[in-house]
């Protein structure tokens, strides 16, 4: 059992209103993103109402959580706070009452904004960069996802190097998480996030990955953000739209490593791989059962 259960933190939750026991069950969050340059959907979604769509489509096939993004992490020209805002806050009331809506944004003005529209988890995948994050947290009930990166969003750096990629992100991690809880966010509010492929090679992915178990043994639930990225690209020599089997297949060996939360943009395909994953696992019963009965 050790390999998919760890030491989980307040593993009962009550998030955007919905509740989670991430001892028994893993969460799907799916992506939207209202940019004209994510690295994956590549504008897709830009339109509002393509993202709505998207928004419906996703908590319809059985997405617990939709995450918004207004401004990719990946390079690129600077998008203000208001335009951030204008992009993501008709997706966040169009989502609130179909999933937990999660907002992916390392600005705290926006953290504040999104939450007051009904958003229940903020997805910094800058690590609290800006400790003002932690405030505009702090004292609400939305959930803080912290995540490893050593850039800030938006910036290049090339060549990331690593003496022990994992037991250094790891560390990272834990310092953040205590700087949070200084700043008053509780404990029962924080998920880390590794950050796969932020700032890091695909052999930092891979090894991140297959050592999984190091970071989710610090307690608090693991979001896995792997969909798609390139170091399954570029391990299976696949492009950005033949990334499915490996994206499920990582989403699978993650979970078993104690990931509770997977970030993918295929929601059926990845609800589907989750739900038999916690079957296997003895965490879900089947649908039905006829065979042989």
């Amino acid at each position: 059992m050790s390999d998919y259960a760890p030491p989980l933190i307040s593993a009962e939750r009550v998030i955007g209103g919905r509740a989670f026991d991430f001892s028994r069950r893993v969460a799907v969050m799916a992506i939207v993103n209202r940019t004209p340059d994510s690295f994956h959907d590549q504008g897709r979604t830009f339109a509002l109402e393509k993202a709505v769509e998207a928004v419906r489509a996703a908590a319809g096939a059985g997405a617990d959580w939709i995450d918004i993004g207004g401004v990719p992490f990946a390079p690129g020209p600077d998008v203000s706070v208001e335009e951030e805002l204008r992009r993501v806050l008709p997706v966040v009331e169009a989502a609130r009452d179909l999933a937990v809506v999660s907002v992916d944004t390392y600005r705290p003005e926006v953290a504040r904004e999104v939450i007051k529209a009904g958003a229940g988890v903020v997805n910094d995948t800058s690590g609290l960069r800006d400790p003002a994050m932690a405030d505009a947290v702090a004292g609400t009930a939305a959930s803080l996802v912290i995540t490893h990166s050593l850039a800030a969003p938006r910036t290049l750096h090339p060549s990331p190097q690593y003496g022990d990629v994992t037991a250094e992100v790891a560390d990272f991690l834990r310092r953040r998480v205590e700087l949070a809880l200084s700043r008053g966010v509780r404990p029962d509010q924080i998920i880390i996030d590794p950050g796969h492929d932020l700032n890091k090679n695909t052999y930092h992915s891979l090894e991140l990955t297959r050592r999984l178990r190091e970071i989710t043994e610090i307690g608090y639930p693991t979001l896995a953000a792997l969909s798609n990225k390139d170091f399954i690209g570029e391990t299976l020599d696949r492009p950005q739209q033949e990334r499915l089997v490996g994206t499920v297949a990582t989403v699978v060996f993650c979970i078993m490593r104690g990931a509770r939360i997977v970030r993918v943009h295929d929601v059926p395909a990845a609800v589907d791989a989750v739900r038999m994953t916690e079957a296997m696992l003895g965490l879900r019963e089947p649908a039905y059962t006829r065979h042989n009965i």
